[in-house]
């Protein structure tokens, strides 16, 4: 299955995007299965990469790939959010630049076990990431309460149809457990008007219960907020998105770092301290090609954004 950890999305524009020093330092907080690394590695003789991913099975995938700049990267199995941490252990102070891959991965999406999607009838619900967390999808549909379920389908999910979908899907949990992506996403689809009803039409319902497992956006904006200060000066932080919660965050993020002094024009000297942190790099994000849709279309949602410390 390591294969489809080989498709990293928009990997030449993320690599020009990082824009790569001799010596430099890198951080690539969702390794995957080090596709986007081993072009770091590659591109540059003397850079050093620091990886995370929570999967091990990304981890384990990773290190095989990255086995032939052996001395050159060390990975650590842990949220990208305990970076202050990896970088403590790693002895890393500063960095040239820093890599977020904020989607799921194929291997993720097409490993039955998993239980990420709607199109995989027989597989339990699960959706962790990290393997090891306690939290599942199964936890999630069958305990939460109504009110909180329908607030995770409206903010996580962006689903219109969130009260209809929960009422049918607590009743049906009364009769007995969902336990399969099948079912969940069954549930679902006659939850809603019967003109919207479709094969992907429980797509934002189960990347609600994703996010609410994972905890995917608990903690984004201090987190890329804290990268960007880890940058050297010029150094470049890049972030894929792959939905609009993220990508709003990020790019809120972002907006606050470009951001100077806030103090009012009457005020003769400045009195906030604040000054800009980061320059954006391109005015609007960077979208994949048409190509790259056709050839990959898990990567039609993808946005990549990018930033250079002042």
């Amino acid at each position: 299955m390591s294969e489809f950890y080989h498709r990293p999305v928009m990997l030449g524009e993320v690599i020009d995007g990082l824009s790569i020093k001799p010596g430099g330092v890198y951080f690539d907080g969702t390794v995957g299965g080090g596709g986007h690394a081993f072009s770091v590695l590659e591109k540059e003789k003397s850079a050093y990469l620091i990886g995370t991913d929570r999967d091990g099975d990304a981890i384990a995938a990773a290190t095989e790939r990255l086995k032939p700049f052996a001395g050159r990267f060390e990975l650590y199995r842990t949220n990208y959010k305990n970076y202050q941490e990896v970088f403590d252990r790693a002895g890393a102070d500063r960095l040239d630049g820093v890599l977020l891959d904020l989607g799921i991965s194929s291997h993720q999406i097409d490993d039955e076990t998993r239980g990420f999607s709607y199109l995989r009838a027989d597989a339990p619900l699960d959706m962790r990431m990290d393997t090891t967390s306690s939290l599942t999808a199964f936890d999630v549909v069958n305990g939460y309460e109504e009110t909180r379920l329908v607030r995770i389908l409206r903010d996580f999910g962006e689903e219109r149809f969130a009260v209809p979908i929960v009422k049918n899907l607590i009743r049906e949990r009364a009769k007995r457990p969902i336990e399969t992506c099948g079912r969940l996403a069954k549930i679902v689809e006659e939850s809603l008007p019967f003109r919207l009803r479709s094969p992907a039409c429980a797509r934002q319902t189960f990347q609600a219960v994703r996010i609410e497992v994972n905890g995917e956006l608990e903690g984004l904006s201090e987190c890329v907020t804290g990268l960007c200060r880890r940058l050297k000066q010029g150094g470049r932080i890049c972030i894929l998105t792959f939905h609009s919660l993220e990508d709003r965050i990020v790019k809120n993020a972002f907006r606050d770092l470009s951001i100077g002094c806030t103090c009012p024009k009457s005020f003769p000297v400045c009195v906030c301290g604040k000054t800009r942190e980061i320059a954006p790099v391109g005015r609007q994000p960077i979208f994949p090609s048409e190509q790259e849709k056709e050839e990959n279309p898990r990567s039609r949602s993808a946005k990549l954004r990018i930033a250079q410390k002042l």
